[in-house]
């Protein structure tokens, strides 16, 4: 799964416009997240269409970059998070960025973006939810 993070100046009514351009070019939002540091807004989403999502927003003259997601499945329990997080730190994976897409009570969907995605493929292959993004 791909994401994007929009960075910009935080303002009212950012997110309604980022929203606005998304929703008229028909790109659904699967996941979001919203940070303002320092005045600048953060804005992370993860989206099936990135690359379309990435040009209506440049097109629109905000500030965009992309990266891949690794999306793994954990069971709904208290230490999982902290299982796979371990793992990543034994291999000296740094994770740039996660965030849950979905919970059902039973399993939780995390999206994880980390500085060696390829070794994090590997170490992470049997929490994988899409096999695919080997």
């Amino acid at each position: 799964m791909k994401s994007i993070t929009v960075l910009a100046d935080d303002r009212v009514g950012l997110l309604a416009d980022i929203s606005y351009l998304l929703g008229k070019a028909k790109i659904n939002i699967e996941s979001i997240s919203v940070d303002v540091v320092a005045k600048k807004a953060v804005i992370s989403l993860t989206l099936k269409d990135a690359d379309k999502a990435k040009v209506v927003l440049e097109n629109a003259g905000f500030k965009v970059s992309e990266s891949n997601s690794i999306v793994v499945k954990l069971v709904d329990k208290p230490g999982e998070l902290s299982r796979i997080t371990a793992i990543l730190a034994e291999d000296g994976i740094n994770i740039e960025n996660a965030h849950i897409v979905s919970r059902d009570g039973s399993n939780t969907i995390l999206s994880i973006i980390v500085d060696k995605p390829k070794k994090a493929l590997k170490v992470l292959d049997e929490f994988l939810l899409n096999k695919e993004q080997n």
